[in-house]
């Protein structure tokens, strides 16, 4: 069974912001706790993640479902992160600039090949569900 700690989580979000790629736009994401199976982010919705709305921009809101559940998957059995294969979010609240967003990601189930995660976007003060996404991912042989 393979456990990251919250340090270790950080240093590898660390690693993929520093990086030229994509990733960067996951700066200002915190790494708040991990578990098997199960990691929990924090992020304040700020100017540079929204859209044209003033709102949390949906493309990052499908980018925060895929990394933080891919850190969720990579904390469970057998820690490779996997290649994505499916990937779906439900929209049902804007989060607006200066709000905090708590991402929750569960994996659901881990096979031999194939692991199902599901992920929550909530806003920290009041609870209320922003957006919620499944993600599957194969793992490839082991």
């Amino acid at each position: 069974m393979v456990s990251f700690t919250v340090n270790s989580l950080k240093q590898i979000m660390r690693t993929m912001v520093d990086s030229p790629g994509f990733d960067r736009v996951l700066s200002k994401m915190d790494v708040l706790s991990t578990s098997p199976g199960k990691v929990v982010c924090e992020m304040r919705v700020e100017e540079e993640h929204t859209n044209r709305g003033g709102t949390l921009h949906g493309g990052l809101t499908a980018t925060l479902v895929d990394i933080v559940s891919t850190m969720a998957i990579m904390n469970s059995e057998r820690g490779a992160p996997g290649v994505s294969v499916d990937m779906n979010i439900t929209y049902t609240n804007a989060a607006k600039i200066g709000e905090d967003v708590l991402i929750t990601a569960q994996v659901l189930k881990r096979g031999r090949t194939l692991a199902f995660a599901t992920v929550d976007l909530t806003n920290k003060d009041t609870g209320k569900l922003i957006a919620q996404g499944r993600h599957t991912k194969h793992l490839g042989s082991s």
